[in-house]
């Protein structure tokens, strides 16, 4: 039978949607307006894309989600979960307590209650100090219909999960089997503050991942589509909605990783540097080896430091909507504000008041939009000067990613891109592939599901090439859990670092397996 999927991103400026026969061939996209409220932006999209496909819907087998909604959370300081903070490593980690680095005001919005108990392992799994199975007890019941998620992280996790795991059976004994309790080994590194951050905005993420889920499932019921669903990660890959539930972290930044798919399935590169171009922001990245590069440094989300993945992403601050400011006796700065979703009523080609970047390219002849008579009064020269300050900046951004100065191919996505010249210096090569404008929500559709695991393992005890097939084991199975079909999970990197200033020979070891959508 005939198998169609549907792909959603949600920009800052545009919501895109596409849909894919089962050659992954586009039979309909749209992009709208994305707006104020997330949601009604989605339906729009999905009711037009379908209008536009014509297709039999209940022969629509998979939707795919990218959402920007999870981050605007922890931006904006708006609809987290109440939550209780507890960290197992009492007595070795009271030096610095729970809550470092994290803003004033993303406390308020988000944690109620913080706790101390002794336990935790040491880098080699013996336990620190046996696990105050009591202590939890007693703050479990402390917090008990006060709080909507938990979020747990003991010393070293990674190497040994086991007191975060018996933590959390407890906390769930006495506040229900279904209450979000989440735990770091499964969110961050080794690094135990940044992973216990991570853990935490996780935690407080969980009621917006709720929602999000559930709207979606609600949006694409009310169009008569009966899909399985699923979410985009921050590595390019997708995870199930239970999945997705659990661990909503794993949503942030996944709009730039989607278009860096994007351009790799629609140009069949696996290496080179992509430049996403919307209406707010242009994110420069790297496909290494068909995925996106991964940051090796924290990354800071919201203000917090966080150790779990991300991409490694330059975003500047132009895209069509930047507005420019002329200066009165000459000159002109540009943003970083911009129009953002409301371009079509702001811009000067539009019939608005802002000078924006997309009027500088319609003014100089570069791209044809709107009413370009609205630009003819504009100074040529003006107009010129300020669009090479732009683009050189985007190359100064490209220079930023690349490894090595040769000249790469940059492959150009995203609905602003049109603007774009088609020379850059430090790129071999401008590639602007067939449907680059809805290439993020392409690169949702045609994602596979991943997962990850990153352990410490001591080879004192264990023999190198039996921690590798155990990591990558336990990788495969969170690739599964995540909604991979069992039969088409593999090893897609493997990353083992010896890890000299711990004694007893350690090497930390990363592996990521990825498959094929389930069902």
């Amino acid at each position: 039978m005939v198998g169609y999927r549907i792909g959603i991103d949600v920009g800052g400026t545009n919501t895109d949607a596409v849909i894919l026969d089962e050659q992954d061939r586009v039979i309909a996209q749209v992009k709208t307006a994305t707006t104020e409220d997330v949601a009604t932006g989605i339906e729009t999209a999905l009711s037009r894309v379908l209008a536009s496909a014509r297709i039999d819907r209940r022969q629509i087998r998979h939707a795919m989600l990218g959402t920007t909604q999870c981050t605007n959370a922890i931006v904006e300081r708006q609809r987290l979960s109440r939550i209780a903070v507890l960290r197992i490593g009492a007595p070795a980690t009271l030096a610095v307590e729970p809550l470092a680095g994290i803003p004033e005001d993303l406390k308020q919005a988000m944690i109620h209650y913080v706790e101390i108990v002794r336990g935790g392992h040491e880098f080699d799994g013996r336990e620190i100090a046996p696990l105050d199975t009591e202590a939890i007890r007693a703050f479990a019941q402390s917090v008990k219909n006060r709080v909507d998620a938990a979020a747990v992280t003991s010393v070293f996790a990674p190497v040994s999960p086991d007191h975060e795991e018996r933590a959390a059976a407890i906390c769930r004994d006495v506040l229900g089997a279904d209450f979000p309790v989440s735990l770091s080994h499964r969110i961050g590194s080794i690094g135990l503050i940044e992973r216990e951050n991570a853990t935490i905005l996780n935690a407080a993420l969980t009621g917006v991942a709720r929602r999000t889920v559930q709207g979606f499932e609600a949006a694409l019921a009310g169009q008569g589509v009966n899909a399985l669903t699923f979410f985009g990660q921050n590595d390019g890959t997708l995870m199930g909605a239970e999945y997705a539930m659990q661990y909503p972290i794993r949503m942030i930044a996944c709009g730039p990783t989607n278009s860096l798919r994007g351009a790799s399935y629609l140009t069949g590169l696996e290496n080179a540097v992509v430049v996403d171009v919307g209406g707010t922001t242009t994110d420069i990245g790297v496909i290494a080896n068909g995925f996106p590069r991964e940051s090796a440094v924290a990354v800071e989300i919201g203000g917090v430091r966080t150790n779990f993945r991300m991409p490694d992403l330059v975003s500047v601050g132009i895209g069509g909507g930047t507005v420019i400011h002329l200066k009165p006796g000459g000159g002109f700065s540009v943003g970083p504000e911009s129009v953002g979703y409301r371009l079509t009523e702001k811009a000067l080609v539009f019939g608005g008041d802002a000078l924006t970047f997309t009027d500088v390219a319609v003014g100089l002849g570069k791209v044809a939009i709107g009413d370009s008579t609205r630009t003819a009064s504009l100074d040529k020269e003006l107009l010129m000067a300020i669009y090479r300050d732009i683009i050189a900046r985007i190359e100064e951004a490209v220079d930023r990613v690349k490894v090595s100065g040769d000249a790469v191919p940059v492959v150009l996505t995203g609905g602003g891109s049109a603007l774009f010249p088609d020379v850059l210096a430090g790129a071999s090569q401008i590639i602007r592939p067939a449907h680059f404008n809805v290439a993020n929500a392409i690169g949702a559709a045609i994602a596979q599901v991943s997962g990850e695991i990153e352990r410490v393992y001591s080879l004192e005890k264990t023999a190198r090439t039996a921690a590798v097939e155990d990591a990558k084991r336990r990788a495969v199975a969170v690739a599964v859990e995540a909604g991979a079909s069992p039969e088409t999970c593999h090893v897609v990197d493997i990353e083992d670092v010896p890890l000299a200033y711990l004694p007893g020979n350690a090497t930390r070891i990363k592996v990521k397996a990825a498959g094929d959508l389930v069902g």
